[in-house]
């Protein structure tokens, strides 16, 4: 056995008594700022089950055609949207759908920005990218304690607990592709008299684009891997069906449930990925980006 050193019990209880103090003087406060994630939760989920079918299915085909202007990717959406429907999944998927896109939103909005900052200032780059670090080694499960502690078991704390999972490789993104921009066309800009900011916002940004969109991917795709974990704070959805299965050993509904995450894995995967391609044509920039 490792010599015991000190005690750790006083850090702990101190970690846990400066989270209670938190949420007994700004409880309040984080519910006000959380509560624009609930409506767009809940008007994405609605707007969604509002929808018949066959027209969520034939928007979804519609953006796959438009990325790709091929007959292929635009079946297989269909194909999979219909697997849903025809394994009764299709009111879960929506709920997982909504949940996924409001985390997705979410990150961008705040991570973009960030990988913008870290962009433009080496000293901000080194503070932030060992949290980054830290943030993706985290197993994902310690990410929903603080949450439900904040708010209680909901949606909510699913959404914030998803978004801090999903975010570093979208900072991370942002923050390659505005630096890996040619500095000759920097150079071109200032010579015509761009100002920082108009370079960032009409050059870096544009010519990032490509990447930043494999950044948004990924981000996609960790918010739908958090669906399972989110379930057992109250996310329902399909990750509460996989949850079921496990807890009442019926080996039929997890994996029917599993498969219609693959399912919804692959639309939006395949659709995301076809539109950053299409971006990098686009801009002639495919054979300079990763």
């Amino acid at each position: 056995m490792f010599p015991e050193l000190f005690d750790t019990a006083p850090l702990r209880r101190a970690i846990d008594d400066g989270l209670d103090w938190l949420i007994a003087n700004w409880g309040g406060g984080f519910e006000a700022a959380a509560a624009p994630l609930q409506w767009t939760l809940n008007a994405i989920e609605r707007g969604l089950l509002a929808l018949p079918w066959w027209a969520l299915i034939a928007v979804l085909a519609g953006l796959a055609l438009m990325a790709t202007r091929k007959p292929t990717l635009p079946l297989v959406v269909v194909a999979a949207m219909l697997a849903l429907g025809v394994l009764e999944l299709w009111e879960d998927a929506l709920k997982t759908t909504a949940l996924m896109l409001t985390a997705t939103l979410g990150t961008i909005v705040v991570a973009i920005p960030v990988g913008v900052v870290m962009s433009g200032s080496a000293m901000i780059r080194r503070i932030v990218t060992p949290v980054l670090d830290l943030m993706q080694t985290m197993p994902s499960f310690v990410y929903l304690i603080p949450a439900v502690m904040v708010f209680g078991p909901g949606r909510v704390p699913a959404v914030l607990a998803t978004m801090i999972y999903a975010a570093p490789p979208l900072m991370r993104l942002t923050d390659l592709g505005i630096r890996l921009v040619d500095p000759d066309v920097l150079e071109a800009g200032w010579s015509f008299g761009m100002t920082r900011g108009q370079r960032l916002v009409k050059i870096q940004v544009p010519l990032a684009l490509p990447t930043i969109f494999a950044g948004i991917n990924q981000a996609t795709m960790m918010s739908l891997s958090m669906v399972v974990i989110a379930s057992m704070i109250g996310a329902g959805g399909l990750g509460y069906q996989v949850l079921q299965g496990i807890g009442r050993l019926e080996v039929s509904r997890g994996l029917l449930a599993g498969l219609g995450i693959v399912a919804l894995a692959i639309v939006f995967d395949r659709i995301t990925q076809a539109f950053g391609r299409r971006l990098q044509r686009r801009l002639g920039v495919a054979e300079t980006r990763p």
